[in-house]
């Protein structure tokens, strides 16, 4: 066992804070999400395919393991075990969902239940909800569940794979790929939430769809607070995006991809892209100086760190920069640098637990949590793994 050092980084924020980020945990295999089912403990996904528990101010030795469904997925590059989302209801029924590749790479949702030991997932309640083709291309597979606040699942599959778009998926109304789908799991087999936008429609949409035009939104995540959307979309050459949901929005949005990279015409004209309304992004940044994929995270509203209250964070796979946006007085969205991460470190996604503090997955092997330097904070106790 070794200790675990905080990486203390400058800040440019609005306030000049600090940002420091506190190991909590090392040593897993290709960590790529950290969930909450509603308080301790925390539950890692390891794209291999394990769910670890963590404990605060250790993880269990030897790391106590929920699920190992190793044996089911297809990994690694953009394939593996890549979400998890807890039922609302998690604390009644024991209902949880995975999100994988299988082993001929194709995109599964499943369902299994918690077994009478809270800390251990019972195996043999595997019970397959919607399985999506995804055989012609091994990447943007997505991989994002999460539950919104009107109790529906959403998941967001990536549009195929390739480079441009070659499968035509993210504007074809008929396919599941490259969208941002909603479904109601409260009982299987699933049904299709009657205010989804087209599911009473005659124009041919698969009624699953809540929103399309997407690219690869590897991470999406809803405002704790405010029920709105964030969807953090991988570009294609130069640019990467985030979009924006209001939670009043009936859905239907079209993100634009592949006929636009962010707000850059991409492929503008594709009969695809003739006479339709697009939904812009709020937030784009270029891949200059070697980013290539954004990381979707959260809009922080845990009662810790004042000074970050309403900062959305995300960051780049590549390059390890942690970004954070603020709404200004006019409604627009301005977003600065608030971290530039060592090299050796891959920035794979952002977690959020039931307080609302915000944790940084580094595919390497740590989890950390986001902390303000300038904030009193208790003498504590060094993570060990």
């Amino acid at each position: 066992m070794r200790p675990l050092l905080a990486i203390i980084i400058s800040a440019t924020s609005v306030s000049a804070q600090q940002i420091v980020l506190q190991p909590i945990v090392s040593g897993l295999s290709s960590p790529l999400g950290l969930v909450s089912a509603g308080g301790e403990p925390l539950f890692i996904v390891e794209q291999t395919g394990r769910i670890v528990l963590f404990k605060s101010p250790f993880i269990l030795e030897p790391p106590r393991i929920f699920l190992d469904v190793s044996s089911l997925i297809s990994c690694c590059g953009e394939r593996g075990l890549l979400g998890l989302a807890f039922d609302p209801h998690y604390a009644a029924n024991g209902f949880f969902f995975i999100y994988y590749t299988d082993r001929n790479g194709n995109i599964t949702l499943a369902r299994y239940k918690v077994s009478a030991n809270s800390e251990v997932a019972d195996a043999t309640t595997a019970t397959p909800v919607l399985t999506i083709d995804h055989t012609a291309f091994a990447n943007h597979n997505g991989g994002q569940l999460q539950f919104g606040p009107d109790g529906y699942l959403y998941l967001g599959p990536g549009d195929g794979g390739g480079a441009g778009d070659p499968l035509q998926t993210a504007p074809d109304k008929t396919k599941l790929l490259g969208k941002i789908l909603r479904i109601d799991v409260s009982t299987l087999p699933y049904r299709i939430p009657p205010s989804n936008p087209f599911a009473n429609s005659s124009s041919g949409f698969r009624p699953e769809i809540w929103a399309w035009g997407l690219r690869n939104p590897w991470r999406f995540t809803f405002d704790r607070v405010t029920g709105d959307l964030w969807i953090a979309d991988v570009g294609q050459d130069l640019w990467e995006e985030v979009d924006f949901q209001p939670r009043t929005s009936i859905g239907g949005e079209n993100y634009a991809w592949h006929c636009f990279e962010a707000t850059h015409a991409f492929r503008p004209d594709g009969s695809e892209c003739q006479n339709q309304t697009f939904t812009m992004p709020i937030l784009e940044y270029s891949h200059a100086g070697g980013a290539c994929s954004i990381t979707g995270g959260y809009r922080y509203h845990g009662a810790k760190y004042p000074n970050l209250h309403d900062i959305y964070f995300y960051g780049d796979y590549c390059t390890g920069t942690i970004f954070g946006a603020m709404q200004r007085s006019d409604g627009t969205w301005t977003s600065r640098t608030l971290a530039a991460l060592p090299h050796t470190m891959a920035l794979s996604s952002f977690g959020e637990d039931a307080n609302g503090e915000i944790y940084v997955v580094d595919l390497t092997g740590v989890v950390y949590q986001i902390t303000d330097a300038s904030a009193p904070a208790k003498r504590r106790r060094s993570a060990r793994h």
